[in-house]
């Protein structure tokens, strides 16, 4: 599959030291603390065109994935017709398995027991959250396995010597859901005590997010040349060169350049999440193209998503789609798709949102 391939490619050019070297370079100063943990649920999302699999964005802590297994096994059952094969999705078929696989071998890589007594899934205001159904299914499932699982706001947590608490339970381990991807926030102050002394588990975190998730690595993920320079393998500097769109760093000095072709690219922030600060080059006024040159963005080429049938209502209509691979150290755990309309990937779109993937 060449998603996946794309993933374990982009995977092994982040452990090149060469790369690891630029991409700190630019990260700020928390990430170049590497407790060892890979970063649990990676987000890797594709557009599919004539040229194949698209990345467009590696993303740490990818929402969704808890809500995607229990929606493809809720369609399989009721959808599937009796006279037809069983529709097929190894990776949900296995996914409980797997989800505390990860978590277990995440906290060995920092820690010598077997497994953490208690996790915390954090994250800012976590009941207001629209993903808040999605900490409920992965208490329920972690709790289930024998580990003691609390939802937390990053408020409820204490750190003094040497234990991160919250209301006196000690937390060996946080699931981070906070898009402080540095935890700078003032209220993220005891979290980033406790990880950077080395006395609670974080995954992901901030080294992971540095390494991969950073939108600014895509200008290096994007640029062949330089990888084989690196010494990325043949197949997966030529992989890499077909599936990652082009990418630079915006510049003033450039902007002439980047307004006369603004109708191929996607300008991102940096530092963005969830689409926010995202523009599509043809839709650009002058005002927020100046905008974006006093910010700190990447310009991308404009990869358009494909198109799937929707009936709504009675009405046939189509959607945009993307795909998303949820993995682990470059293993994929579950596949799932979004529909949307619009610019950019979001909730709001009648008849869209998650899609589970099936194998037929």
């Amino acid at each position: 599959m060449t998603m996946e391939r794309t993933v374990q490619g982009i995977e092994s050019a982040s452990r090149m030291p060469s790369y690891l070297t630029e991409v700190l370079s630019w990260a700020p100063g928390i990430a170049q603390f590497d407790p060892g943990p890979l970063g649990v649920f990676m987000g890797y999302d594709f557009h599919l065109g004539p040229a194949g699999p698209q990345l467009i964005e590696i993303n740490t802590n990818a929402g969704g994935a808890f809500l995607n297994a229990m929606l493809a096994r809720a369609q399989r059952r009721c959808c599937q017709p009796a006279q037809s094969s069983p529709a097929k999705n190894p990776a949900m078929d296995r996914f409980d398995d797997a989800v505390l696989d990860m978590f277990r071998h995440e906290w060995q890589r920092q820690r010598t027991d077997s497994i953490p007594q208690r996790l915390a899934i954090v994250d800012d205001a976590p009941k207001s959250q629209f993903m808040f159904p999605e900490f409920q299914l992965a208490q329920q499932l972690l709790s289930a396995r024998g580990v003691d699982t609390l939802i937390l706001d990053p408020a409820e947590l204490a750190y003094a010597n040497g234990e991160l608490t919250a209301e006196g339970q000690r937390i060996d381990m946080v699931y981070n859901r906070l898009v402080d991807f540095a935890l700078e926030a003032p209220r993220h102050a005891a979290l980033r005590h406790a990880y950077l002394d080395g006395s609670v588990v974080v995954t992901p975190n901030p080294r992971v997010h540095a390494v991969l998730a950073d939108k600014r690595n895509l200008t290096l993920l994007s640029d062949s040349k330089l990888l084989r320079e690196w010494d990325l393998d043949r197949e997966s500097s030529d992989l890499l060169e077909k599936a990652v769109p082009k990418a630079r760093l915006v510049s003033r000095d450039d902007a002439a350049e980047l307004w006369r072709d603004r109708r191929g690219l996607f300008f991102k922030p940096v530092a963005g999440h969830g689409s926010k600060g995202v523009y599509r080059g043809d839709k650009l006024t002058r005002r927020v193209f100046e905008n974006i040159l006093e910010g700190d963005y990447i310009a991308q080429d404009l990869v358009a998503p494909g198109e799937r049938g929707l009936k709504i209502d009675g009405t046939v209509t189509t959607g945009k789609v993307d795909i998303r691979l949820y993995t682990y150290g470059g293993t994929t755990l579950l596949a799932a798709a979004r529909i949307y309309k619009g610019q950019t990937t979001n909730f709001r779109t009648a008849g869209g949102g998650f899609a589970p993937i099936f194998q037929v």
